[in-house]
C-alpha cells in the first residue's frame, strides 16, 4: 500500500510541475493574455464570494441615502433608490458571469454539434446546414438576440437562450472548419477501414480533436455574451428586477441621472468594460497559443 501511495505521489508531482511550467510560459509569452486571464479570474472569484464581498444588501433601499456620492458609508455611492452601487456591482458579477458562461457554453456546444455533423457527413447535409447558418449569421448577434429576447420575454433563462442562438452559427463554422481537415487524416481513414460506424468515428475520434478550437471559441465569445446581456438589460429585455444587472443599472441611471450623479453610470460601465476586455485578451492569447497555424508564426 505504501509503495502505491509513493508511486502516486511521484506521478502527481511532475503533472503539477508541468502545469505550473505551462502557466508560467504562457504568462511570459502572452503577458496581455495573462492580464486578461487575471481579470477573468477576479471576476470568477467575485461571483463566488459575492455575499462576503458585498457591504450591503444589493436590493435593499434607503430613502435617506438617495443618490449619495462615493464615501465611507457607500464606497461607490448609491442609486436613485438608495441602493449601494458597490454591492450591486459585486452581485451583478454573478448574474453577468452566469448568463455569459451558460449562453456561451449552450451556443458553442449545440453549434459545435451542428458543425461536426455538417462537416463529417458532407453532401446535402452540409449544403442545407450551411444555408441555414448563413441566414442566422446574416443578422448581427445583438439584433438576433433582441428578436429572441422580445419573443421569449425577460427572464434569466430566456436571456441565456436568446444569446446562445446567435452564437450557434459562429460555433458551427469554427468547428466545421476543424472537422473538414481532421476527417481527411490517416487515423480517420484507418477507423473507416476497420468498419467502425460513422457516429462512433465522429464523436469518439473527430470530436475530441476539436477541443482546442472549442476552448478558444468559448473564451472569445464570453465577452460578446456579457456585452449582449448588458445591452439587453439596458433596453429592458434582459435580466429583470430585482436581480442586479450591470446593463439594467445603466438603463435606470444613464438618461436621467448621468449629469447629476455620474457615479451611477461610471462604475457599472467600468465593470462591463473590464469583463469584456479581460475575456477578449484571454481569448486572443489562447487562440494564438492553441492554433497550430499561428503557433509557428510567433
Amino acid at each position: 500500500m505504501a509503495i502505491i501511495t509513493h508511486d502516486v505521489v511521484i506521478a502527481a508531482a511532475p503533472r503539477r510541475a508541468g502545469l505550473v511550467t505551462t502557466v508560467l510560459r504562457f504568462c511570459r509569452k502572452k503577458p496581455l493574455g495573462a492580464a486578461g486571464g487575471a481579470l477573468v479570474m477576479v471576476m470568477v472569484l467575485t461571483a463566488i464570494f459575492a455575499d462576503q464581498l458585498a457591504t450591503h444588501d444589493p436590493i435593499a433601499t434607503d430613502a435617506a441615502a438617495t443618490l449619495a456620492p462615493p464615501g465611507e458609508a457607500h464606497w461607490l455611492g448609491t442609486d436613485h433608490l438608495g441602493r449601494d452601487i458597490y454591492s450591486r456591482i459585486v452581485h451583478g458579477t454573478r448574474v453577468s458571469l452566469a448568463v455569459g458562461l451558460l449562453s456561451t457554453l449552450l451556443g458553442s456546444v449545440f453549434g459545435g454539434m451542428v458543425g461536426l455533423v455538417s462537416a463529417y457527413f458532407g453532401g446535402k447535409t452540409d449544403l442545407i446546414t450551411q444555408r441555414v447558418l448563413d441566414i442566422l449569421q446574416g443578422l448581427p448577434l445583438l439584433v438576433l438576440a433582441l428578436v429572441m429576447s422580445a419573443a421569449l420575454g425577460p427572464s434569466i433563462e430566456n436571456v441565456v437562450i436568446a444569446i446562445s442562438i446567435p452564437i450557434m452559427p459562429r460555433a458551427a463554422r469554427v468547428i466545421r472548419a476543424s472537422v473538414l481537415s481532421i476527417r481527411e487524416m490517416q487515423y480517420i481513414e484507418a477507423a473507416r477501414a476497420l468498419g467502425l460506424r460513422h457516429l462512433r468515428i465522429a464523436f469518439r475520434h473527430v470530436l475530441p480533436n476539436t477541443i482546442g478550437p472549442f476552448i478558444v471559441l468559448t473564451t472569445a465569445q464570453l465577452g460578446s455574451a456579457i456585452l449582449t446581456e448588458a445591452a439587453l438589460s439596458f433596453l429592458g429585455l434582459g435580466v429583470p428586477e430585482p436581480y442586479p444587472s450591470w446593463g439594467r443599472m445603466l438603463s435606470v441611471s444613464a438618461a436621467e441621472y448621468a449629469q447629476k450623479a455620474p457615479h451611477l453610470v461610471l462604475f457599472p460601465g467600468i465593470a462591463i468594460s473590464l469583463a469584456v476586455f479581460g475575456s477578449n485578451l484571454l481569448g486572443d492569447a489562447l487562440r494564438d497559443t492553441l492554433d497550430p497555424r499561428l503557433r509557428g508564426a510567433q
